[in-house]
């Protein structure tokens, strides 16, 4: 199975270029023709039309103006903003720091009433402690090349994970097992960090598992990790991305990858223990 997490926002991309390309054409205007008279390079029309170059508020303007289509801007821009937004890079959004990225996921997570999150590598941002969010969000900084406000950032981290306390929530968190040993903070921190997964994974609300490192005839090999919010949206972390799915095809791919990583995790009493082995482990 191959999950493509950026094909929903490509395919809004080549929706917007498909209705400009349109546009072109009925108007009867060569490529060469749209450049000339909205002042650019016809290369460039030629990548607006291909989906390689995503066209700004005022190129959509000045497309629209010359081929006779001006009451078509507001919903060419909105639809190709609509499209990038499904897009978003990490560095061109934390450029002035990380703390208010932590924010603008207050209102997603409190409309969203049934949260499954996955993660390979990493705890969960919702179960994050400060310690261990400010060492992890310093890394990220450091990395992007932004200003560091890992100890800000952390705390606004914090704020926003008292949403998991509000009600009409549910909460399916699964994590592999090799997160519970990749350590970020000195070990009093990682200890703290571990020992908050076993007091969060007792509340009614949260169903907290592992994926066990000797699970064997895994149904599904690891994942990047994913966010489903309800079945209206999966939010994917990349590297240097976060790709936001809509499509319904690809949202079902994602809540049956991770239907099939939750059949593999360990709860309960067995979770708690491998959670307790790794704080053994660090001393």
């Amino acid at each position: 199975m191959s999950v493509s997490p950026s094909s929903s926002a490509q395919a809004a991309r080549e929706n917007v270029a498909r209705q400009l390309r349109d546009l072109r054409k009925n108007a009867g205007l060569t490529v060469t023709e749209l450049a000339s008279e909205c002042g650019w390079h016809h290369a460039k029309t030629s990548r607006i039309e291909n989906a390689r170059t995503p066209p700004s508020p005022t190129d959509i303007r000045l497309w629209c103006r010359a081929t006779g289509a001006v009451d078509q801007v507001p919903d060419l821009i909105a639809a190709s903003q609509y499209a990038e937004s499904l897009y978003r890079e990490w560095r061109r959004r934390v450029r002035t720091g990380l703390a208010k990225l932590q924010d603008s996921y207050v209102e997603l997570y409190r409309s969203t009433e049934l949260l499954r999150m996955y993660s390979p590598v990493l705890v969960p941002g919702l179960l994050q402690t400060e310690g261990y969010a400010k060492a992890l969000l310093s890394m990220n900084a450091r990395f992007l090349e932004v200003p560091d406000d890992g100890a800000e950032a952390a705390a606004a981290r914090l704020e926003r994970s008292q949403v998991i306390h509000e009600p009409g929530h549910r909460y399916v968190f699964v994590i592999e097992e090799a997160v519970l040993s990749y350590r970020l903070g000195d070990a009093d921190a990682m200890a703290a960090q571990l020992g908050y997964l076993l007091t969060v994974g007792a509340l009614p609300q949260v169903s907290f598992g592992i994926i066990p490192a000797g699970t064997h005839k895994r149904a599904l090999w690891p994942q990047e990790t994913f966010d489903v919010h309800d079945d209206t949206l999966v939010s994917v972390e990349l590297l240097s991305a976060e790709v936001n799915v809509t499509q319904p095809s690809e949202i079902a791919l994602y809540v049956r990858a991770f239907e099939k990583l939750r059949s593999m995790a360990v709860y309960g009493a067995d979770a708690r223990a491998l959670i307790v082995k790794a704080i053994e482990a660090l001393h």
